[in-house]
């Protein structure tokens, strides 16, 4: 029986390689203008991915590596202890069964696709030993690939919360507030909006500046009907958020209820044992390896996890846990994504959305034809309404194992809106559009846990869209570069405004402080006093306020000390008590270092780290923009990032995009061939 079991494992795993599609470089052209980003021209899909492969490789190999080290438990071999939880986790989750029983369901084009990414990282890997990281991780087939999806998807899942919270014996108390300032904005506009009967869609994710889920920015085109422009993350072989020729798509993070925690009812004096509706079952028991490095000696670490029927197991001193998520019953996520790269429709997009891979994410979509679309979507679980969902949930009965998922139909969505406009900034789905057509909660279970509250940047955002009867592009550019915060402030997570109902009077040693801050007109510029103070005071909530903190309010003395804290901070940094924006955060990249604007929640939202000298350093916010408009012909597309679209610190894109990108300038991108070819910096072929 093990043979056998074994024997189909290995034919499994090496299915993708015997069919593996024929490549033929010669049929692959890489065509970078000035910016560096690739329009990369090939003839089959397979080969386009092929070519997205090296030229990303080209730009940032190391970070395509480490992607795919932490989706295969290989991160601890690379960066050491830091690397061990990513390598428990990925084992935790068991995604090699989960391939091993749904790789026949992905479709065999896309399985083609698959062989060529990984065939082009093969390649680039043969011809630069010397960047391979990790031998171990190569040669990258397919099943790495869907490793480090899998894992990927269950972190936006919100599964690493759900997990750590059991390591913290915290098990039911997953923090989801947004304090950390990540997110994403989405803007879609009809005609029934805008002045010249154009149709508007801003794409304006907010992700980590550098790392795995670091933005890239590409141009696909193949004779087998792909043509985009947009972005992808390194390591998926095809475009998450862009434009084609006839559509644009985009993504914000959303927070329904997509994982859930289980106790089990263990079995007196067993370790293994539990009860399901009086049934007695066993778990079943892994042991997860790491390696750490211990005076330069590599020493091999394990820690025991288990699984049941819920899904991954863990023990801690409170009793013994599964975590279910519906992202560990998927792999198709990437395959739909791209296919939405090829979609040509609405309809057709939608039938896509139907396929329901994609365990989260607002979905905003605008096209040629004038439709604009949003769609709150995830694979939401149908779940027992007997059972208190927002804790843990009894793992003794078969009632709570929950085991199909809500139609994308029955999601919240708009189409059309007769306002002209959708938008989105992670706050609740149920204002999504002007206040007589957004989707009623009402309509919705409460266990599929979707948000209700906003934040500030969807009150700014609707706030400025209603004060436009019709707007143009030009409006539509103001309306995404705000970096205004709304009045009153809208944190989700706790509430400042007691700081403007202060009486500078009862506070002599700060009043400087507290009459800059009221007198503040909420702009974030880098030039702005009130922004400086008011973000050092911000940086410094977690020492007064511990998490999770949702709707924390603020005295008028605790704010008093705060400030005191702030104004002793800007003299020891500063050496002075009015420290602008700019001189306190920095856009910084190798020894390049800008004042920059925003800050946590607004619109043009920046987070920081902390830096030299008491300054901060940007670390996550703005970073891939694409602004778009549907008119007559081709659509017009203007982009920008954050510091250039390559990671390698001797390339001139390492940073050649940052003086634009602080001033709120975008670059033009086309469809037109002979305009990508005509103002090209290098045209060649992979090896």
């Amino acid at each position: 029986m093990l043979k056998s079991s074994f024997l189909i494992v290995f034919l499994i795993a090496n299915s993708f390689l015997l069919n593996a599609q024929s490549i033929d470089v010669k049929n692959i052209e890489i065509v970078r203008d000035s910016f560096g980003v690739p329009h990369i021209y090939a003839k089959s899909d397979a080969e386009l991915a092929y070519g997205l492969a090296w030229a990303h490789a080209e730009d940032d190999f190391k970070t395509i590596q480490e992607a795919y080290l932490a989706g295969n438990s290989l991160l601890s071999k690379h960066i050491g202890l830091r690397g061990a939880p990513i390598d428990f986790l990925s084992q935790l989750i068991r995604s090699d069964d989960t391939i091993d029983s749904l790789y026949q369901t992905i479709d065999e084009n896309f399985i083609k696709v698959v062989q060529g990414y990984a065939k082009g990282l093969n390649s680039f890997a043969d011809e630069h030993p010397e960047q391979v990281l990790v031998n171990k991780l190569f040669p990258i087939t397919p099943r790495k690939m869907l490793k480090y999806s899998l894992l990927q998807l269950f972190i936006f899942s919100e599964g690493e919360k759900a997990v750590l919270s059991i390591f913290n014996n915290t098990a039911g108390v997953i923090d989801t507030s947004t304090d950390s300032g990540l997110g994403s904005n989405l803007f879609a506009f009809s005609s029934k909006k805008t002045k010249n009967n154009e149709t508007y869609l801003g794409i304006n994710t907010h992700q980590p500046l550098e790392g795995p889920t670091s933005w890239y920015e590409a141009h696909l085109i193949s004779e087998e009907g792909t043509n985009i422009i947009g972005a992808t993350f390194p390591g998926a072989p095809c475009i998450l958020t862009g434009t084609n020729q006839n559509l644009g798509w985009t993504h914000t993070v959303n927070y329904p209820d997509k994982t859930d925690i289980f106790q089990l009812q263990m079995v007196k004096n067993s370790r293994l044992k539990y009860v399901v509706d009086n049934e007695i079952l066993t778990l079943e028991k892994y042991r997860g390896k790491a390696f750490i490095k211990i005076l330069g000696i590599p020493i091999k670490v394990s820690k025991r996890y288990y699984r049941s029927i819920y899904g991954p197991t863990l023990k801690n001193k409170n009793g013994v846990y599964s975590v279910r998520t519906p992202s560990l019953f998927k792999i198709r996520a990437l395959e739909q994504w791209w296919k939405m790269n090829k979609s040509k429709t609405f309809e057709e997009f939608y039938e896509i959305l139907k396929m329901n891979e994609i365990p989260g994410f607002n979905f905003g979509y605008a096209d040629k034809n004038d439709n604009i679309f949003y769609i709150s979507n995830g694979i939401i679980p149908v779940r027992n309404k007997k059972y208190n969902w927002k804790g843990v949930v009894p793992g003794n009965t078969r009632e709570t194992l929950w085991t199909e998922y809500h139609k994308t139909d029955e999601l919240p969505q708009v189409l059309n809106p007769e306002s002209g406009y959708l938008y989105n900034a992670n706050n609740t789905p149920f204002k999504s559009t002007s206040t007589n057509e957004n989707p009623n909660s009402k309509d919705f279970p409460k266990e599929m846990g979707y948000s209700i509250y906003d934040n500030n940047r969807s009150t700014r955002i609707y706030q400025l869209i209603e004060s436009y009867e019709k707007i143009d592009f030009s409006d539509f550019k103001s309306i995404k570069f705000d970096y205004k915060y709304p009045t009153p402030f809208t944190f989700n997570f706790v509430d400042v405004n007691e700081i403007m109902e202060m009486n500078p009077d009862d506070y002599p040693d700060i009043s400087d402080l507290i009459i800059e801050i009221q007198n503040w007109d909420r702009s974030t510029s880098s030039d702005s006093l009130g922004a400086g103070i008011f973000a050092i005071f911000y940086y410094n909530l977690g020492k007064y306020i511990r998490k999770p903190y949702i709707n924390r309010n603020l005295s008028k003395n605790l704010i008093a000390q705060m400030l005191r804290d702030v104004k002793a901070y800007m003299v020891k940094h500063f050496n002075k008590t009015n420290v602008r924006l700019g001189e306190y955060q920095k856009l910084v990249r190798g020894d390049k270092e800008i004042p920059i604007w925003g800050m946590p929640d607004v619109i043009t939202a920046m987070t920081s780290s902390r830096h030299i000298g008491g300054k901060r350093k940007i670390t996550h916010g703005e970073s891939y923009i694409q602004l778009v408009k549907f008119s007559d012909g081709s659509p017009h597309i203007e982009s920008i990032v954050s510091y250039g679209n390559s990671e390698n610190p001797d390339s001139p894109h390492y940073d050649d995009q940052m003086e634009m990108f602080s001033k709120f300038e975008t670059k033009k991108m086309s469809f037109d061939k002979n305009f990508i070819y005509k103002n090209s910096k290098n045209i060649y072929n992979p090896k």
